[in-house]
């Protein structure tokens, strides 16, 4: 099959597991023989753009003329079989979704979050669960300025999502969502329900997998609020003051919150903050692990360390909310605490350590074999296409009446 995909990788300063999916998904095709073609745009190259290049970026966010050109002109010049399409923000814009068009050439996207609803994606606000915007007009993250904290920052995305939601809806032929409880939230949005399938991320077999009881704790993530570090941090501190749990925590990643991680680990024996690590240091450092911690404080639309760690035959311990109540069956693969609970986290890391149970490790093994591992993945993926592709001749078929299929300035 020969599969073009469409992605805006993000900057590389910050860690980012959807850039890890895309690469891995590349050349999971490659070596099933696929012909895999990239047309990517990088965050990274914004700093280089002149201050006039930096100015007008916010204009071509919601739409972005000179790449529905590119795009258009290199399908009709390859002739992929389906257009892949990841992130588009901020560089590639929905012009792609006219490109495809233009070219006739079927388009799958992968949804990573909620953009498709909320214009940061997070369904968050001032720390809370927010959906506002979801199955409504974006002006509430306008008002607060949800996306940076910047109302001004905001106004692109929220445009976008109004001017664009249509165009989104009526030109893809097959939405993928990366978790059920993913899905079910773009439903009740009123996304086409036909449409949008769930195809979980798999994961690489990391050729190691936990030879004992495991040495620490783990926490391998961004460090952020949404991913509940501040929560994390909570729920260690009650455990110390209670004599600890006998193995220490180690916190690995970068993101805002770094300074204060930091600082709250500085001289202390039970946690080690080890800053970023490189791929090879997160396998080793997950498969020496007692558990990875997931203690999101937001609805996760998926939980990558947390199939990480099953590959590995490590159980995790997650909140009990979003994609993790799919991914996680507590007391048997790993266990759920109470989100934004910290005495619930606490009383979660205390009993996992208290007396490891091999067989939950094992467990959770026996889970990612049958539902993340690269086989089941790559099957998953190729039903797609092939259902995008079937979908596509079958409206060719029948004559194309649906929106966005014709000039790209009426959107």
């Amino acid at each position: 099959m020969r599969v073009l995909v469409v992605h805006n990788r993000y900057a590389s300063a910050q860690p980012s597991g959807e850039n890890k999916v895309v690469d891995q998904e590349v050349e999971l095709l490659r070596s099933a023989g696929h012909r895999v073609g990239l047309f990517e745009r990088r965050s990274d190259d914004i700093a280089a753009r002149s201050l006039l290049g930096k100015a007008a970026l916010p204009l071509l966010v919601p739409w972005n003329p000179a790449v529905r050109a590119e795009l258009a002109a290199r399908l009709r010049a390859e002739r992929p079989d389906v257009v892949h399409i990841h992130n588009v923000f901020p560089l590639l814009s929905p012009a792609v979704l006219a490109a495809c068009a233009d070219a006739g050439v079927p388009a799958v996207a992968t949804l990573h979050n909620y953009t498709q609803v909320c214009p940061p994606g997070t369904l968050r606000r001032d720390g809370r669960a927010c959906a506002e915007c979801v199955g409504a007009t974006p002006l509430p993250a306008v008002r607060h300025g949800c996306y940076r904290g910047s109302r001004l920052a905001t106004v692109p995305l929220a445009v976008s999502l109004s001017v664009n939601r249509r165009r989104w809806w009526s030109g893809v032929e097959r939405f993928l969502c990366i978790s059920a409880a993913q899905r079910e939230v773009l439903v009740r949005a009123g996304m086409p329900a036909e449409r949008l399938a769930v195809k979980h991320n798999f994961v690489p077999d990391p050729g190691v997998r936990r030879p004992g009881a495991g040495e620490h704790l783990l926490y391998l993530g961004r460090l952020a609020e949404a991913k509940g570090v501040r929560l994390l941090m909570a729920a260690w501190d009650e455990i110390a003051a209670g004599g600890g749990v006998g193995v220490p925590l180690v916190i690995a990643g970068t993101g805002p919150l770094e300074r204060e991680v930091t600082a709250w680990a500085a001289g202390r024996d039970d946690v080690r903050y080890a800053g970023l690590y490189d791929q090879d240091q997160c396998r080793r450092a997950v498969a020496d692990a007692v558990a990875v911690v997931a203690p999101s404080t937001w609805r996760e639309a998926f939980g990558l360390v947390v199939v990480e760690a099953m590959a590995a035959g490590v159980p995790a311990v997650a909140a009990g909310h979003g994609a993790f109540t799919e991914l996680v069956e507590d007391g048997v693969t790993g266990l759920l605490h109470r989100p934004g609970d910290a005495a619930s986290l606490a009383s979660c890391l205390r009993r996992i350590t208290a007396g490891p149970d091999p067989e939950m490790g094992r467990a959770a093994r026996r889970r990612y074999e049958r539902d993340f591992a690269p086989a089941v993945g790559l099957e998953r993926l190729l039903e797609e296409y092939r259902a995008a592709i079937a979908g596509r001749s079958a409206l060719a078929r029948g004559g194309d009446t649906r929106v966005g299929r014709g000039d790209g300035n009426s959107r």
